[in-house]
């Protein structure tokens, strides 16, 4: 069974939640300023929160409106202008994702694109895949990105297996001529932060290099948690000519904490009043935290390193090829709840694991443009390798053994019975992947986009001896497929491309059936039309999406405990956002949501129809930020947002609603010559919501996120 399912919060399978400028050099003259190009890179920043171009969409420097499927672009200002400090979080204000929907959970950024949970097999950074199985994931602190990435629908045809919703792309930050930032930051609950970018050029201008980190630590606003963590990333490039470029980019990160509360609790308590006996408890502290404080820790050692190459030939020719190293070590031991004992104690379940996780990755490609008659092609291909490695031991205490506590007045302390291992794996997932892509170019403004592929894929359990078996046991499986993506679009004078595409996509997934055997990978096909709009009288771009999906072979249990794929969900919808630069100092974003989601297969018939739980089928939100110029109020900026949540569905039954809400967000900020000061506030009105719940129990429901305050400091040099 696939453990990192957001819906796994059963007892035998715990799941995995709160366990989350100027470029300037040197001439022998004078000194020359050089403003970059951060409304034309893929890469580099962005300007205000309009991106021009991305690489996600077609694995090369390609204009937003030209992919023929939906792609949001988050960039450094608008994380800023937010107060993000977690990559979740900076995602609140897209359209097609819905995040946190386990509250704010501390070592995991959960993220829903398109109604289809990406934080498995959705998530990249620079390109390149950040696989992750059961707790054998990979953190990144959003500190170290230049922006966040989000292509909807399926990614197959790039990069392979992946999540049928979309993916998310980190982009990290790359050497980027002279840098000096340091900002400090706390909250009110007193947990302080210091991040630094520091960077600069040879004077010879071939080597450059980037440092930048972060770290933070104290305590939360979850009862029993606080912690640190922090993070360094250094990476330099070697630059000897226009043609060549080699950048190496490595990470470590370290995370000590404990865990926050808010999760894993009953629907009737958290969303409803808990009535027991004809008395009426009422609802439990967001704040409170019901593990075992003398026992419970989370621990993170995580580090990568890798490079980035491309040359350029003299007939235009480009070669590229991208690597990382990552491995990471995670130790857990979280007391959680588990529904109601009696009227007021909350059962519990003693719960640990260690494991080790190690992943390679490397892309090889080839770009170029050819000419047959009036058609222009740009033409790329390339070939890439995934190795996943997890060794994980899970264990739990006896379940019935680990005493309860009260909801409403928790006493820690009582004495735990020892965990017993119930799970002892070494898996290894391989992935080889053969692609190609055409787009090509002609009749003034039409734009065909073609890609194929072709995956390889090889996957092998070792299971060991646990306490409740001595034996052990192997089991292996290869699998092959065939991905496609076709897309049509036109570029009208006006700024107005109206597009179509068809995508196919497999998504190979670890586990075993109620037989034992090793499950297929999951397949399907999106139909995607839609519109983007690039107004030629200001700097925006608005985004247009209708899209149809349908995911196959999706585990669906046959008993608590068991699974079979024949499971079908459909995913219909539409999708709008906006983002606009009314001058430098005025920034406007937008989005709406609205999907039909089903479940059209399952082995329980019943469930035929329903809508699967945690995700929102109604979604919006708005945004604004602008800074006053002129006599003492220069420098003041003042920005505010608002977010709609629709309700969803508790249980795939439906029986059992999470309420709607809408939120507030508020900003006020002061900058004069190199420093400033930023105030945000999240849910500014502290209203009290639970932000999904799962399975058909309802035992596992999530508060969101109360109103906190975020005071930031922040100078350049």
């Amino acid at each position: 069974m696939k453990l990192l399912l957001a819906g796994a919060a059963i007892a035998m399978i715990p799941p995995v939640t709160a366990f989350a400028q100027d470029a300037q050099t040197a001439t022998q003259l004078e000194p020359v300023v050089v403003e970059g190009d951060a409304g034309d890179s893929a890469t580099g920043p962005v300007d205000g929160v309009v991106a021009k171009k991305t690489t996600t969409g077609s694995k090369s420097a390609t204009a937003l409106k030209e992919i023929p499927q939906s792609v949001s672009v988050i960039g450094r200002q608008e994380i800023d202008d937010q107060g993000a400090q977690k990559i979740d979080e900076s995602l609140r204000y897209t359209a097609g994702v819905f995040t946190q929907p386990f509250g704010p959970d501390s070592d995991t950024n959960w993220i829903f694109i398109r109604g289809f949970q990406a934080t498995d097999t959705g998530v990249y950074m620079d390109g390149l895949q950040l696989f992750s199985y059961a707790f054998g994931g990979f953190y990144v602190d959003s500190f170290g990105l230049e922006r966040i990435e989000v292509l909807k629908g399926p990614a197959s045809v790039l990069y392979g297996g992946s999540n049928p919703g979309g993916i998310v792309n980190y982009v990290s930050k790359r050497p980027d001529g002279r840098q000096r930032y340091v900002e400090t930051g706390v909250n009110d609950a007193g947990n302080v932060y210091l991040g630094f970018d520091i960077g600069d050029v040879a004077s010879d201008g071939v080597v450059s290099y980037r440092v930048n980190g972060r770290v933070a630590g104290g305590d939360t606003y979850s009862d029993l948690q606080d912690g640190w963590r922090g993070f360094i990333s250094p990476s330099i490039t070697w630059q000897p000519d226009e043609q060549t470029r080699l950048t190496v980019l490595a990470n470590f990160s370290h995370i000590d904490e404990n865990h926050n509360g808010g999760g894993f609790l009953p629907y009737e308590g958290t969303v409803v009043d808990r009535i027991f006996g004809g008395v009426n408890y009422g609802r439990i502290d967001p704040d409170a935290n019901f593990t075992e404080p003398s026992v419970d820790l989370y621990k993170r050692e995580q580090g990568s390193i890798g490079y980035e190459f491309e040359h350029t030939f003299d007939n235009d020719w480009t070669v590229r090829s991208n690597m990382r190293f990552s491995a990471a070590s995670i130790d857990e031991v979280n007391i959680y709840p588990n529904g109601w004992a009696s009227a007021t104690q909350l059962n519990r379940i003693n719960f640990g694991h260690n494991t080790d996780a190690m992943t390679f990755l490397s892309d090889l490609q080839i770009e170029g443009k050819v000419e047959t008659g009036p058609v222009e092609h740009t033409l790329l291909a390339g070939i890439d390798y995934k190795y996943y490695n997890i060794d994980q031991v899970q264990s739990s205490a006896l379940f019935g053994t680990t005493p309860p506590i009260d909801a409403f007045d928790p006493v820690y302390g009582a004495p735990l019975t020892p965990r017993v291992s119930y799970l002892n794996q070494d898996l290894t997932q391989k992935q080889l992947g053969f692609y190609a892509q055409d787009q090509l170019r002609f009749g003034d403004g039409w734009l065909v986009t073609l890609n194929g592929r072709y995956d390889r894929g090889w996957l092998s359990a070792d299971n060991g001896p646990t306490f409740y078996s001595a034996s052990s046991s192997t089991q292996s499986n290869t699998v092959g497929d065939f991905s496609g993506r076709a897309g049509l679009a036109y570029e009208f004078d006006n700024g107005v491309t109206p597009y179509a595409s068809i995508a196919t996509f497999f998504n190979p997934i670890i586990g075993t059936d109620a037989n034992g055997d090793l499950f297929k990978p999951e397949e399907g096909v999106q139909y995607e039309v839609g519109v983007k709009y690039e107004p030629t009288f200001i700097d925006g771009l608005f985004t247009l999406s209708l899209f149809d999906l349908t995911r196959q072979n999706v585990p669906s249990n046959v008993t608590l405990f068991t699974q079979m794929q024949t499971g079908e969900m459909r995913s219909r919808g539409v999708e709008l956002e906006g983002k606009v630069n009314v001058t430098e100092d005025f920034r406007v974003t937008g989005a709406f949501t609205a999907y039909d989601i089903d479940i059209t297969k399952d082995t329980n018939p019943a469930l035929i129809g329903k809508t699967p739980f945690i995700v929102p089928e109604v979604m919006a939100s708005a945004s604004v930020d602008y800074t006053f110029r002129g006599d003492w109020y220069d420098g003041i900026s003042i920005g505010a947002g608002v977010r709609y949540i629709g309700h969803s569905w508790a249980d795939n039954a439906n029986t059992n609603k999470v309420p709607a809400v809408t939120l507030a967000d508020l900003k006020l900020g002061y900058e004069k010559e190199n420093w400033g000061l930023d105030l945000n506030i999240t849910n500014l009105f502290d209203k009290t919501y639970v932000s999904s719940c799962q399975t058909t129990t309802s035992v596992a429901c999530s508060y969101g996120e109360g109103r906190s305050f975020k005071l930031k400091a922040h100078t350049t040099w």
